[in-house]
C-alpha cells in the first residue's frame, strides 16, 4: 500500500499535509503509511479513500486496465499506414488520461485543403526534426528542432512544413478535445 498511497496522493494534487488534514490524521503517521513503516487499519484504510475520494480497495489493488501508468512501446506507436504527414498516436489511448500525444510530419499545403484547426484545451508542439510554421490566427512563427510552443488550443491554428527535409514533431493535447 506505500507506493499506492503515494501515487494516488500525487495524482490527486494533494501534498502529506493535505492528505493527513482531510483524513483527520498526522502527516508523520501518513508518511510512515507512504513509506511502508507502518500500517493502516481498515478504519484508516477508509478514512484516507474518503480523503482521496476513491473507493478503498484501489489502496490494495493491483494495477488495473484503469492503472495511472500506461506504457506505449515504439512498434504499438507506428502507424498502419506509413502514409507521409500520418500521425501516430504515442500517448493517450486509455480511458480518462487527459492528454493526448502524437507525432507527425506537417504537410506542405496551404490554403483550403489544409483548414487552420481548433478545439478546446490546450496544445503543446514540440519540433523534434527540420522546420516549420505555425500559423495562428492573428501572427505566424517560424520553428526548428528543438523549438516548443504551447498555446490555447481555440485559437484557429495549422501547422506547414517550411524546411527541404521533412519535419517531425509532438504534439500534445489536453483538455475537452481528449474526452474519450
Amino acid at each position: 500500500m506505500a507506493i499506492k498511497l503515494k501515487l494516488l496522493r500525487t495524482q490527486a494534487g494533494m501534498t502529506l499535509e493535505e492528505l493527513a488534514q482531510a483524513a483527520d490524521l498526522t502527516r508523520s503517521y501518513v508518511s510512515k503509511v507512504e513509506r511502508g513503516l507502518a500500517n493502516p487499519s481498515i478504519g484508516v484504510a477508509l478514512k484516507l479513500a474518503e480523503a482521496l475520494k476513491l473507493p478503498v480497495d484501489e489502496l490494495f489493488g493491483q494495477p488495473s486496465p484503469t492503472s495511472p501508468v500506461t506504457i506505449t512501446r515504439g512498434a504499438q506507436s507506428r502507424a498502419k499506414r506509413q502514409d507521409k504527414g500520418s500521425p501516430r498516436l504515442v500517448a493517450g489511448k486509455a480511458p480518462g488520461q487527459q492528454l493526448v500525444a502524437f507525432v507527425l510530419q506537417p504537410g506542405r499545403e496551404k490554403g483550403v485543403k489544409h483548414v487552420k484547426s481548433h478545439h478546446e484545451g490546450e496544445e503543446l508542439i514540440y519540433v523534434l526534426s527540420g522546420e516549420v510554421c505555425l500559423e495562428l490566427d492573428d501572427k505566424t512563427e517560424d520553428l526548428v528542432a528543438g523549438d516548443c510552443v504551447h498555446f490555447n488550443a481555440s485559437v484557429p491554428h495549422r501547422l506547414i512544413c517550411t524546411g527541404a527535409a521533412p519535419a517531425e514533431v509532438l504534439l500534445v493535447i489536453s483538455g475537452a478535445a481528449t474526452a474519450q
